[in-house]
């Protein structure tokens, strides 16, 4: 089993930063890859990133030159570090861990709003 603990959502101005953060507990020898997806209001689930155990990483488009998504091993969590905060990121962000060989785990979900 794998637990994962997001944190760091809120809300911020457009044009603002913000770095939400996923730790990870329990089976997390086999994870093999992580991400983050969002979803607003009335919107379908969608990965924003997502990074391999090899350090491989992969952005959804809208997110591309903004966002990036790093693992710090040491401390078994997952970072995701979004800048240029747009009104259009407004959403409720989950971590998410894919365990091999099949598995899937997520996160609480944290809210992210991007409003003046």
């Amino acid at each position: 089993q794998v637990q994962l603990v997001e944190s760091g959502g809120g809300l911020v101005q457009p044009g603002g930063s913000l770095r939400l953060s996923c730790a990870a507990s329990g089976s997390i020898f086999s994870i093999s890859s992580m991400g983050w997806y969002r979803q607003a209001p009335g919107k379908q689930r969608e990965l924003v990133a997502a990074i391999t155990s090899g350090g491989s990483t992969n952005y959804a488009d809208p997110v591309k030159g903004r966002f990036t998504i790093s693992r710090d091993n040491a401390k078994n969590t997952v970072y995701l570090q979004m800048n240029s905060l747009k009104p259009e990121d407004t959403a409720v962000y989950y971590c998410n861990a894919a365990l091999w060989p099949a598995n899937d785990y997520w996160g609480q979900g944290t809210q992210v709003t991007v409003s003046s």
